[in-house]
């Protein structure tokens, strides 16, 4: 019996794009076929949900960027948008987060937020392992990637547990942000920033007391 399945995958590199729907459609099984919608920013992709949803006919899978172009609203800046967009209107369908972003912060917030049934970071990605990936998606979810899985066993074996603002202290001192600016960022006093490194300092065991030093030791264990 044919199984049909609808995807709509989300990506502004048309070559990408074609590069996934080849792989997909050289390695799906027999007994699938596959329909495959392309959007190549925020507005097209919200149109062909919508209409999938008044339709009656929604997507199972759908692939999403995460660097896209906002939409013309403003009312989506990403493919986080989009996902999140998606799980309120396509509930059932499984979401696969494709990003060359391999931060440990923007990986970690996008687990939390989406709870992606895959993602894969695209420096790892391989013909075979987005076959692989779609598969057991659709059947056995999730799926991550090597830089996602060795984010998450890092942080599981660590015995250091952060909080989500000084999960991002961490990030924003990574990007060069100074000590002064973080308040601004993060909505909080800078007296409220400078306890909070100070706690981190203290929870990495940090001696020396430099910001480098913490990046480091945090970056060992998966935190950066």
């Amino acid at each position: 019996m044919t199984e049909k399945i609808r995807i709509l995958m989300i990506d502004d590199h048309p070559m990408i794009i074609e590069g996934y729907q080849n792989t997909l459609q050289f390695t799906k099984a027999e007994h699938q076929e596959l329909h495959i919608d392309i959007a190549n920013n925020c507005d097209e992709a919200i149109k062909y949900m919508d209409t999938s949803v008044s339709r009656t006919i929604p997507y199972d899978v759908l692939f999403v960027d995460i660097s896209l172009p906002p939409s013309s609203d403003g009312s989506m800046n990403s493919g986080e948008d989009l996902a999140e967009y998606a799980r309120k209107v396509l509930p059932r369908a499984k979401i696969v987060i494709l990003t060359m972003f391999n931060e440990a912060f923007r990986i970690h917030n996008i687990i939390k937020t989406i709870d992606p049934e895959g993602f894969l970071i695209k420096s790892d990605l391989t013909s075979s392992e987005l076959a692989s990936a779609f598969q057991a998606v659709l059947y056995n979810p999730p799926f991550y990637s090597g830089t996602v899985n060795s984010h998450i066993r890092k942080t599981i074996t660590s015995d250091i547990v952060i909080d989500e603002k000084n999960r991002k202290i961490l990030h924003l001192l990574s990007q060069g942000i100074k000590t002064k600016n973080l308040a601004s960022h993060l909505d909080i006093s800078l007296s409220a920033v400078e306890k909070r490194k100070k706690q981190l300092k203290e929870l990495f065991c940090i001696e020396d007391g430099q910001d480098e030093t913490l990046l480091s030791e945090a970056r060992k264990q998966g935190f950066v």
